[in-house]
């Protein structure tokens, strides 16, 4: 504590400060330029070197030192020859705040690897213009992707801080560089060209998962992870997508698009054309966001009159206490939009076991330039509500995914043989949305009995969330791939594509 006369008190020291990826430590640690995989070496270093004489073998901890030592100024040699990848985060959906944390995980990963070399480039804009910063590493690690933006916009650092970076030089020239804090700077596309060699898209929304940022890569002749423009154009929208894969014979809810206009012509009659065909309860969400942004169960005529009003209100605020009524959390996203997608809501319907589930996949080229799909293990998604919110898809400690999903608990052999067939009905739908790359597909199952499944997909994320947190690590992990090794094999794939699609173009 400070107090008003300057004398500052001392509480509850903490020898070993926690390490989530949010914690201050790492934030504090930024603004003298160390990424938390630098900020880690700093740790290792100094508590190796603390040790030596308490330590019952001396002559060991040297040497380790040493060793370290010698890594530590490999790296700066190895800095030229890395793999420069742009790191995009942020954008300007209600998924901004997800795609923030994917990017700094994916950033993070990079960054310990002496393959890649990481730089972040925060996104922001509307669906009219989108634009591109390079950021420093204290601005990639604030709180949220309005905080960054603030932040990006109106850049300045505190003489203190300066201070205290001059002071930390010695720190930082040997774990960092000068780049680490650089100011945020404008750039185009072109000029992203110019820097990186590939950029892995981790935006989770707009621009990214709508094929907008992969129009504008390919434009400049940058290689990028995850599907291409066409595919991700159907993919974004839930609507298209089950339409493609019903008429191939898939399963899914049936539905309806309603329009604001018709909401603004007549309510009555706009009202009555939904439930004539959807009794409550049924589901209600935006067409064109990723999983779960405003999805809700709509129970009675009052929620469908509230969610609309939400929905189609022409400014950005809206009443917290209307939106309390169908459960929407004070500060929770809720973007406005001109259309809705209802859906039936899908049931048991006489099945013996009825679950939801998330399956992700990864993709591999051969050398006939043929695309090979890896199913993963899905993952049985639990909800404390009525959907999942994004916070229980993607955040730590706040959702409950098993991994793998169970089928047929009573039996691993049958609940084995229904994952199989649920990983075929997965491979079908990627196939025929040409999905590439990875991505994550939501579905629920109906099991009638060990030999009789149906698949319903609910949608599909061509850039799903990669949060530390999120169950496509888990799934990957089952396929023995750590989280960078997963990483690195979506940016070989990428790489792989641009060069196919550069020698047929």
């Amino acid at each position: 504590f400070i107090t008003d006369n300057g004398d500052i008190l001392l509480n509850d020291p903490n020898t070993t400060s926690g390490m989530l990826p949010s914690s201050f430590f790492f934030h504090q640690a930024a603004e003298i330029g160390l990424n938390p995989s630098q900020f880690l070496t700093y740790i290792i270093r100094t508590s190796i070197n603390a040790c030596i004489g308490n330590f019952k073998n001396p002559a060991i901890l040297p040497k380790v030192l040493k060793q370290l030592d010698a890594a530590i100024a490999a790296q700066h040699q190895l800095k030229n020859d890395k793999i420069k990848v742009a790191v995009m985060l942020g954008g300007y959906s209600s998924e901004r705040h997800i795609s923030v944390e994917s990017g700094r995980n994916i950033y993070e990963k990079l960054a310990s690897s002496e393959k890649y070399e990481p730089i972040p480039v925060f996104v922001s804009g509307s669906n009219a213009e989108h634009f591109l910063h390079t950021i420093p590493v204290n601005v990639l690690l604030k709180d949220n992707a309005d905080d960054i933006r603030d932040k990006t916009e109106h850049y300045a650092v505190h003489p203190l801080i300066n201070e205290i970076i001059e002071k930390c030089k010695i720190i930082t020239q040997k774990y960092s560089s000068a780049k680490s804090l650089a100011a945020p700077q404008l750039i185009t596309y072109g000029q992203l060209a110019n820097k990186v060699q590939f950029v892995f898209i981790a935006l989770h929304g707009r621009p990214g998962e709508d094929g907008k940022a992969q129009e504008q890569l390919e434009r400049v002749g940058l290689p990028y992870n995850g599907s291409g423009v066409a595919s991700s154009q159907i993919t974004i929208d839930k609507f298209k997508t089950t339409e493609e894969l019903m008429h191939d014979g898939m399963h899914a809810a049936k539905h309806l698009l309603v329009y604001k206009k018709e909401w603004l012509q007549d309510k009555q009659q706009f009202f009555k054309k939904i439930t004539a065909e959807y009794p409550f309860p049924f589901i209600a969400k935006p067409v064109d966001d990723g999983c779960s942004s405003a999805v809700k169960m709509i129970r009675s005529m009052e929620d469908l009159e509230v969610y609309t009003q939400l929905i189609y209100r022409d400014s950005e605020s809206f009443d917290d206490a209307l939106a309390a009524k169908i459960k929407i959390k004070p500060r929770e996203e809720l973007p406005q939009k001109n259309v809705i997608l209802i859906e039936e809501l899908i049931s048991k319907n006489n099945a013996g076991r009825f679950i939801e589930i998330t399956g992700g996949m990864l993709t591999a080229m051969d050398d006939n330039g043929d695309v090979k799909y890896e199913i993963f293990e899905a993952s049985e998604t639990l909800s404390e509500g009525d959907v999942l919110s994004l916070e229980e898809k993607f955040l730590a400690g706040q959702g409950q995914n098993i991994t793998p999903a169970r089928y047929y608990p009573a039996n691993k052999i049958v609940n084995q043989r229904i994952s199989n067939k649920v990983k075929i009905e997965l491979e079908k739908a990627a196939r025929l949305l040409n999905v590439q790359g990875y991505c994550r597909i939501d579905a629920f199952v109906r099991i009638f009995d060990t030999d009789n499944i149906e698949v319903i997909f609910i949608e599909v994320n061509s850039l799903p969330g990669m949060t530390p947190a999120t169950c496509i690590f888990h799934q990957a992990a089952i396929n023995n791939y750590k989280p960078y090794d997963f990483i690195d094999k979506i940016i070989e794939f990428g790489f792989k594509k641009f060069k196919a699609n550069a020698v047929a173009g």
